[in-house]
């Protein structure tokens, strides 16, 4: 395989960076109840502009935040591992036809232990006056959806459209009825049904304001209003869709976010952090390195790239073409999603970036459920690059390797496209972004990536 023309000279890394703090899973779980020291840092902090406080689920101001006995590392990974498949099905089941049709900061966290899929939530309010709820952020689905007052099937945290004044529920004779999949009328609603996950749900098509910050409110931003749900990977306080369909949040506020935003997500060890999602053209990164947007029309949601190779430490490993390449026919190709936990690369492709892990390291190689590369205590690994067509992304250690929090494991946090969902998809998952900004600036069909700490 022919090295890339825009693939940059690289380093060895030097000893201390191959050191850098691995990825503890049992730290969300191992914390004790918050102490009053604990809860005088939930006091907000003053702040300017279009910023929010961030709070992670479980620290110590978190409203999820239980003395439940947390599942141990091996339950959690083995539970992540296996979302992630359903996830992988999803997206590669996706829809494939196409529909017929200043600054702001709004805060993160992981939301990975209280919805069944590997989503962060933002927070979010809804209606006049403003009721909040934390909703799952989704860059690879379109509409914004949210269980109302009365919903079967929904988690008790429900949004009431009746104490909402600028609640409306639309007819079906409206524009938006004739866009949502599988639309119908009951009485004089516009309701439809589509498919998350592993669940079904029923909507009516509704209009509502959606608050994110204390100075940026949407008046009118169509949604739906859950009326039932069977299945258990419905996010319990609602989906916001970040994806480029007409329903996104990119799309309804486009007058005034300019269809760009970027987010930072935080580590799952972090407690306290810093991660965000800012929207629109105002105090985005100016020195970015970015990537062409790629539009599949028969996937019009995603967020494709073209990868054109990766390289383990120093070497450019050894991919067959066609695993990498663009197919809008077939679906085939890379896309960055935040809903899945783990990068997945189609086989051939991962095979070639395991094997040449495993050659750089000495250690008898142990599996894990989904995870096929690991090794009894620490481990001196090599970084590992992704190389995109005018932008390489250079992951350190704490974005490839998974480490138990006693060190008696090691894995290498990448797996092989499940072989049993036929997929072609390459996924770029949200541990492999994390600490990262990822700018989608659509006008200009461009994805960036900048390395930033989001998480303290």
């Amino acid at each position: 395989m022919k090295t890339p023309p825009n693939i940059q000279a690289m380093t060895t890394p030097t000893l201390p960076s191959l050191l850098l703090p691995l990825l503890t899973l049992l730290s969300l779980s191992q914390h004790k109840p918050a102490q009053a020291t604990e809860l005088a840092r939930c006091t907000p902090s003053e702040h300017h502009g279009s910023t929010l406080t961030i709070m992670h689920l479980y620290g110590p101001c978190s409203p999820f935040r239980t003395s439940k006995s947390p599942p141990t590392w091996e339950s959690n990974l083995l539970e992540m591992a296996s979302r992630d498949e359903a996830r992988l099905l999803y997206l590669t089941r996706m829809a494939t036809t196409v529909t017929t049709s200043k600054k702001t900061i709004v805060p993160i966290a992981s939301g990975r232990q209280i919805i069944q899929s590997t989503n962060y939530i933002v927070r979010v309010s809804v209606g006049t006056p403003p009721q909040p709820l934390l909703m799952a952020m989704d860059t690879s689905n379109d509409a914004a959806w949210i269980p109302c007052a009365g919903c079967v099937g929904c988690s008790p945290s429900v949004f009431d459209s009746t104490k909402s004044s600028t609640y409306k529920t639309l007819g079906c004779q409206a524009v938006q009825c004739k866009q949502v999949p599988n639309p119908s009328c009951t009485g004089s609603a516009c309701t439809f049904n589509l498919t998350y996950g592993s669940s079904t749900i029923q909507a009516n098509l509704s209009q509502d304001t959606f608050t994110l910050t204390a100075t940026d409110t949407v008046p009118d931003y169509t949604f739906g209003c859950l009326q039932q749900v069977t299945g258990t990977s419905i996010p319990p306080q609602g989906l916001l869709g970040l994806g480029r369909g007409s329903f996104s949040l990119p799309s309804q506020t486009q007058s005034l976010y300019q269809s760009t935003f970027s987010y930072c997500l935080p580590s799952f060890k972090s407690l306290n952090f810093s991660g965000s999602l800012r929207l629109g053209t105002v105090g985005q990164p100016i020195r970015i390195k970015s990537t062409p947007l790629l539009k599949n029309p028969r996937r019009p949601s995603l967020y494709y790239v073209n990868m054109i190779g990766i390289s383990v430490g120093r070497r450019l490993v050894d991919i067959p073409t066609a695993t990498l390449e663009f197919n809008a026919s077939t679906g085939a190709g890379t896309i960055f999603d935040s809903g899945t936990a783990v990068t997945r690369l189609v086989e051939p492709a991962y095979n070639a970036v395991r094997d040449e892990f495993r050659r750089r390291i000495n250690g008898t190689v142990s599996t894990l459920g989904g995870f096929d590369t690991c090794y009894m205590g620490p481990i001196i690994a090599p970084t590992i690059t992704l190389h995109f067509t005018g932008m390489n992304v250079t992951l350190p250690l704490d974005n490839i390797l998974i480490r138990s929090t006693s060190g008696s494991l090691t894995c290498l946090a990448m797996a092989a496209a499940p072989a049993n969902v036929n997929s072609v998809l390459n996924v770029i998952a949200n541990m492999q972004q994390q600490n990262h900004r990822v700018l989608i600036d659509v006008p200009n069909s461009r994805l960036g990536v900048a390395r930033e700490m989001c998480s303290s």
